[in-house]
């Protein structure tokens, strides 16, 4: 299991994953940058992302959803902040509505990821930071820690096969 720790700060909002992989920098930074290969870990393995929109650049957006066991779809987005490849990006991530488009009644964090080489492979924190103790509270509820855990479990696998 690549994710080393995590850690839920309620005074800050904030849920913050460690992960370690055996393979460099600019490798991992491929499964972000990539939405063919992002939609293989992004969600929970038995609800598997389908992104049809990914402008990994500043100013851009991205649009998925993500499908359920029993055909259920939940959307989200992310307005990309920065990209400062392969070391550095932040996005404001949020759910969206039955038409893809930002859900204003639902939560929104900033997710701040930074890649770093160790020995040995790559280390990558990711940060997500809400603007208040309850939209914090809700999605701790709806088991985001879990999810992403089990999201960034599947980064291993894939990093294993070669992407043209």
């Amino acid at each position: 299991m690549p994710v080393v720790s995590s850690n839920k700060d309620v005074e800050k909002h904030s849920l913050t994953f460690v992960a370690e992989f055996s393979a460099p920098v600019e490798r991992v930074w491929q499964v972000w940058q990539d939405p063919r290969q992002l939609e293989r870990w992004w969600g929970p393995p038995s609800w598997p992302a389908t992104f049809v929109r990914h402008e990994f650049a500043p100013g851009g957006e991205s649009r998925y959803f993500m499908t359920g066991p029993t055909g259920e779809r939940a959307g989200g987005w992310w307005r990309i902040e920065s990209v400062e490849p392969p070391n550095r990006f932040s996005v404001i991530d949020g759910f969206a509505a039955e038409d893809g488009e930002p859900d204003p009644d639902m939560p929104q964090s900033r997710m701040e990821v930074t890649l770093e080489a160790v020995a040995g492979g790559t280390k990558m924190t990711v940060v997500g930071t809400y603007a208040t103790a309850e939209e914090f509270e809700k999605v701790a509820a709806m088991g985001m820690e879990q999810g992403m855990t089990l999201a960034l479990g599947q980064i291993d696998e894939l990093l294993a096969v070669k992407f043209a």
